[in-house]
């Protein structure tokens, strides 16, 4: 059995979670992919599944593996299109995450460009406040907010958002605005708990952190009701710049403290291809991270 063979068999195991799955994918017999993985494992000298009645999983010389083989499973499919003429017209599935907000707002419009652009794409969008293990979820390119790990995955930095404190017009006019962060501990605060798991808010103050301790009125598990109980007036909340630029836009929120803002949180376009990803994958990069450095440097 030739060698991309085999590793192409090996990537149908790994994604689809079992043998039986990925004999379904490859229109294989069960036995047939048993004996690939098995040469595919002598060959290499190396164990690259662990095996039980339920469930295969991947060693960790199995994953380093299978990122390899799905890299240069890539670089032949693009070798074959370029051969075929057909290398410039992305098509196939494409699967991309962002957090839910961002993504409604930013992404969105974004891929409804990509696929008047692309007819033969099709995308699956998965908005999730959580960060999503692209490996394990199929996802080939991801827009994140934040620092990044180290990783193996190619990152493009597009922008930033500005961590920032809001309030309702009439809440101010009535408490006052604060002048200084050691202030907020006489105002109502509201904390939406995904940017901010405790009761603290840091600040720089004369170039050096500054770290206060508040005692919220209000805690929330999402960012959308901290903002919207910010616009009803019952305080000051805290969040990013993106996820308030319409109500701060249209008046119905003011930023305060914006001198002793914290460093801005960068944004990047993640992707697992390297310099020579397949079409769709690099038209959709391409597309968002002109999209996304206009709309994040406004």
């Amino acid at each position: 059995m030739g060698r991309l063979h085999l590793m192409s068999v090996y990537v149908a195991v790994v994604e689809a979670e079992g043998f039986a799955g990925g004999a379904r994918k490859l229109n294989m017999s069960p036995p047939a992919v048993t004996r690939a993985i098995a040469a595919l494992e002598e060959r290499l000298g190396v164990k690259l599944l662990n095996r039980t009645t339920r469930y295969v999983r991947m060693t960790e010389a199995g994953q380093k593996y299978y990122e390899d083989a799905k890299r240069i499973i890539a670089l032949a499919d693009e070798a074959d299109a370029a051969a075929l003429g057909v290398h410039a017209e992305p098509c196939g599935q494409l699967t991309v995450t962002a957090s839910v907000l961002f993504g409604r707002l930013h992404v969105m419009p974004g891929v409804v460009e990509y696929l008047h652009r692309y007819p033969a794409v099709k995308v699956n969008a998965l908005f999730v406040d959580r960060v999503v293990n692209m490996l394990e979820e199929g996802v080939e390119v991801a827009i994140r907010i934040g620092n990044l790990p180290d990783s193996t995955y190619r990152a493009m930095q597009v922008g930033s958002v500005r961590r920032v404190l809001c309030a309702a017009a009439d809440y101010l006019d009535t408490h006052g605005i604060p002048q200084t962060p050691d202030d907020l501990l006489k105002h109502h605060i509201i904390l939406a708990r995904g940017l901010n798991p405790n009761d603290e808010l840091r600040f720089l103050r004369n170039g050096l952190p500054q770290t206060v301790k508040l005692q919220p009125i209000f805690s929330v598990s999402d960012n959308d009701s901290a903002a919207r109980a910010a616009m009803a007036g019952l305080g000051i909340t805290h969040l990013l710049s993106y996820q308030v630029a319409e109500p701060v836009h249209s008046g119905k929120l003011k930023i305060v403290l914006s001198e002793f803002e914290s460093p801005a949180i960068p944004v990047h376009i993640l992707h697992r291809e390297g310099r020579h990803s397949s079409a769709k994958v690099r038209s959709f990069v391409d597309l968002m991270a002109e999209r996304l450095r206009k709309q994040l440097s406004a």
